[in-house]
């Protein structure tokens, strides 16, 4: 058989799922983590450094940072700042045909901008500046300058914009769960096996702090940059120009880009935050998969009860089903991104002597990562809005299960004897007599209760006692501690 080549179809079809089923889902992301994006950052942080080569640093440097570099004008600095604005289909296109003829994504960068203000006057007139600025572009500067910048200002953007607005929203939404169903009681399984019984909420109540906590360590960041040079020396700054005080301008720089000053690296930025944050990320998702699994057990023991959609299947054969996809798809979706979250963290903090190059191709995985855990999320979230609670599980598995009041019998009896009542020894190995390995009911419990030789008002309340009422404080919980 001979078979169309895919690859040669128009329009491109995508190789990865991302940019292709999941598509929606993550779409956000590109307008941060993409190649597009990347350089769209880069000319932006050009065109800045431009404009405080021009303009001068307040309280650094007395007029331009370059002498004989002219002041700009507003009109001239809209201008300026309207190039990376603008980048778009025909700007993106024009940039890869001088990437092909540079081989350098940089390079092609700077001549792009340097275009761009030799055309000012068709704008901005014959009296603009712009057109003789041309050489401070990238002046100084080491590609790397640009690129830390860049990446910083990119995943500080995808992770304020769309991330962590999308994992917020999601902790929240576990968090109404859980006070939605603070009061359910649900018997617990610890190793398995049934066991001193909690509520659904109080569990829910866990994962939702669990998520929240990782969220404020994402949202307390930081975001570092350097512009410092070929070795992070300021060699051709201080030569170029030796009266000024660069790491002054370079810090000023930086901060005015909303980022964090790296004072001392090698060419590159060390990436160290970049580890950091990503091994929160990846930490969040794994708390999400304890979630996904959590939910999907809870769904095969009928606590959950998936809401099924309207036209939708659940098998090819077997038309009852329901299957539990969201929670599946999104456990994959967080190994995947954990992964690779990994990987970038391990890798980054590395670069040979002053540089090497495995962190370029490293950081253009950075959007494949958060899309990953972006379309985990969005799964969750899905799949938790299509859950209604099976209160006939919930009951009959709590019925089954009058043993689990063994414990909170065993406590009163000790608490008992240490309160000077007889009759109670070995509390605990008396219970495990009549409970350990087998099924006990209602009647049974209460007969052994009664003849223990407790105080009335402690033996009337172990009788009340049920396995639906044994939940502690569970509820107060999630109400006192679920922000």
């Amino acid at each position: 058989m001979r078979y169309v080549n895919l690859a040669d179809v128009t329009p491109p079809i995508a190789l990865g799922p991302l940019d292709g089923r999941y598509r929606p889902a993550v779409a956000p992301l590109v307008d941060h983590l993409s190649e597009a994006a990347l350089n769209r950052a880069r000319i932006h942080v050009e065109v800045e450094w431009l404009i405080t080569l021009c303009d001068g640093v307040p309280g650094v440097t007395q007029g331009a940072v370059v002498p004989g570099a002219p002041g700009l004008s507003d009109a001239e600095r809209a201008y300026l700042r309207g190039i990376p604005e603008a980048f778009g289909a025909d700007e993106i296109a024009e940039l890869a045909t001088i990437e092909r003829e540079t081989v350098h994504d940089v390079k092609a960068v700077e001549y792009f901008v340097k275009r761009r203000l030799a055309a000012a006057a068709d704008v901005l007139g014959t009296d603009t500046v712009l057109p003789g600025v041309g050489e401070l572009v990238h002046f100084a500067c080491t590609s790397e300058d640009v690129n830390n910048l860049s990446y910083a200002l990119m995943v500080q953007g995808a992770v304020a914009s769309v991330w962590l607005p999308a994992a917020t929203a999601l902790a929240d939404q576990v968090a109404d769960l859980a006070r939605e169903h603070a009061a359910v009681p649900m018997l617990s399984r610890t190793h398995g096996q049934p066991a001193t019984p909690t509520t659904l909420g109080k569990e829910l109540a866990v994962l939702a702090h669990r998520l929240r906590r990782q969220l404020r360590r994402v949202e307390g960041a930081e975001y570092l940059g350097k512009l410092n040079g070929a070795t992070g020396t300021y060699g051709a700054h201080t030569v170029a120009v030796p009266g000024v005080d660069w790491p002054a301008v370079s810090k000023h720089f930086v901060e005015h880009l909303g980022l964090t000053w790296n004072p001392l690296t090698t060419q590159i930025e060390s990436h160290d935050w970049q580890a950091e944050l990503y091994a929160d990320v990846a930490r969040f998702n794994r708390v999400l998969h304890n979630l996904s699994t959590d939910v999907w057990t809870y769904i095969s023991l009928g606590f959950f009860v998936q809401i099924p959609v309207p036209g939708a299947t659940g098998s090819s054969t077997m038309p009852h089903k329901v299957n539990p996809i969201r929670f599946e798809n999104a456990e994959a979706n967080l190994e995947i991104s954990s992964a690779l979250l990994d990987t970038l963290a391990s890798t980054l903090v590395t670069s040979r002597l002053q540089r090497d190059l495995t962190d370029s191709t490293t950081q253009r995985n950075i959007g494949t990562a958060f899309g990953h855990s972006l379309l985990a999320v969005d799964n969750v979230r899905r799949g938790l809005k299509a859950l209604a609670v099976g209160d006939v599980a919930l009951d009959a598995d709590l019925d089954a299960n009058w043993e689990v009041l063994g414990e909170p019998i065993q406590s009163a009896m000790r608490a008992a004897s240490v309160a000077g009542v007889t009759g109670m020894e070995n509390p605990y190995e008396r219970l495990k007599e009549l409970t350990r390995g087998q099924r006990i009911d209602a009647a049974q419990l209460r007969e052994f209760v009664a003849g223990l030789g407790l105080p009335d008002d402690v033996a009337a309340r172990l009788s009340a006692l049920t396995p639906a009422t044994y939940t502690g404080l569970a509820e107060r919980l999630v109400r006192d501690y679920l922000a």
